[in-house]
């Protein structure tokens, strides 16, 4: 899932963990990398449910010293290695070694025991204070809403059980259920959590969203040439305060914020908080099966899929995809690859309409994207709507 400024959430179980004799390392080290090197590009945040480390799932020191000594001589790395029995292996990969430290911009502990704490405090003057500030402790699993699309989360049943036992045993009894007030109607000049068809109702049958209109006309102008467009994350605070403006009908003058990275943040957040996503769901599988045609009829699948869109949604797809063609045109200065912007993009474009997209489900989500990209004027030649 997405945390609450759009960067890609990866989550780290340990009740997850088989006994440490029936686990193969060497496989699991791999897979480690795999996966961070999937989002290490770009910014990323990692949760980490700590519930279930036990001493018959830890990996041994020796293992450690081994994935430590990789990484040192891929990285070329000298920075202090975090204990073990803190955040395991997830910790000495991602937050020891330059490459995968970056790009992170929050790790979330949830359920820490009081040792971690601790063992913390004492390696903390060895750790940098900037690093030291993107760790956050979390004693519960509601206090993941206030960063992150919890419900997005694919969360194991043995945390949430412990999470609602830690919950029983500081209350005496388990939690009531909270009541949650009914959602309010969206105001007229509402942009963002609405369709695209209600957009285009309260604004005179404007088929382009005005946030979308505005933030790809700023870029165009003043951000084709920045590196590592669309990459970068925003202050949250900020990002809220522009969407407010937004849903309010007020205008927007992204000069007064000195950051270009808001109106491209804006619009990832745009694409991301519509009810259906832009492709829509019922393009999901179709897109999924994109790897299996061969790579010389691509494009022409592609072509075909897209031609499947309702008007408006091919109109804005258009639109979009047009505006990152000229992105990545300019590569040679912004580093933003059709490639690039595919696995910055891919996802919010289009997710399954249950639970989140797999990690297998990347790749044919991210090629699809960058094939839309790629060969904007082939797959967008041939279907005219009205008014577009």
């Amino acid at each position: 899932g997405d945390d609450n400024s759009g960067r890609k959430v990866i989550t780290f179980s340990c009740c997850r963990m088989p006994p440490s004799h029936q686990l193969n390392h060497t496989r699991l080290l791999e897979y480690l990398k795999y996966t961070l090197d999937q989002y290490v590009e770009n910014d990323y945040t990692v949760v980490y449910f700590h519930y279930g480390l036990k001493s018959l799932n830890k990996p041994s020191l020796k293992w450690l010293q081994t994935a430590y000594k990789e990484f040192d001589r891929k990285y070329v790395s000298k920075i202090f290695v975090l204990p073990s029995i803190i955040f395991k292996s997830l910790l000495t990969i991602s937050f020891s070694f330059p490459r995968y430290k970056k790009n992170l911009k929050a790790l979330y502990v949830v359920h820490p025991t009081n040792f971690i704490k601790i063992l913390w405090n004492i390696f903390k003057p060895l750790i940098s204070h900037k690093f030291g500030k993107k760790i956050t402790y979390l004693n519960y699993l509601s206090d993941l809403r206030e960063h992150l699309k919890y419900d997005q989360l694919n969360i194991p049943q043995e945390v949430i059980r412990h999470d609602e036992n830690l919950r029983g045993k500081q209350k005496g009894k388990l939690p009531p259920v909270v009541k949650v007030p009914p959602p309010r109607p969206p105001l007229p000049t509402q942009q963002f959590g609405v369709s695209l068809q209600y957009i285009k109702d309260k604004n005179k049958g404007e088929l382009i969203p005005p946030v979308m209109k505005e933030t790809v006309s700023y870029l165009k102008r003043k951000g084709l040439q920045v590196e590592g467009l669309f990459r970068r994350s925003a202050s949250i605070q900020t990002i809220k305060d522009v969407q407010k403006l937004y849903n309010q009908g007020k205008s927007v003058n992204f000069d007064d914020y000195h950051d270009i990275h808001i109106p491209a943040v804006i619009l990832k957040t745009f694409l991301r908080e519509l009810p259906q996503p832009l492709l829509t769901f019922e393009c999901y599988d179709h897109i999924l099966g994109i790897t299996s045609v061969e790579s010389s009829l691509r494009v022409t699948r592609c072509k075909q899929i897209i031609q499947g869109l309702p008007e408006h949604n091919y109109v804005v797809l258009k639109y979009l995809i047009c505006f990152l063609h000229m992105v990545s045109q300019e590569s040679i200065y912004n580093r933003m690859t059709a490639s690039s912007l595919a696995c910055v993009f891919g996802l919010n474009l289009i997710w399954p309409s249950k639970g989140t997209a797999s990690l297998s489900a990347l790749v044919p989500l991210n090629l699809f994207t960058e094939l839309l990209i790629d060969f904007y004027t082939n797959i967008f030649n041939s279907r005219t709507v009205p008014g577009e």
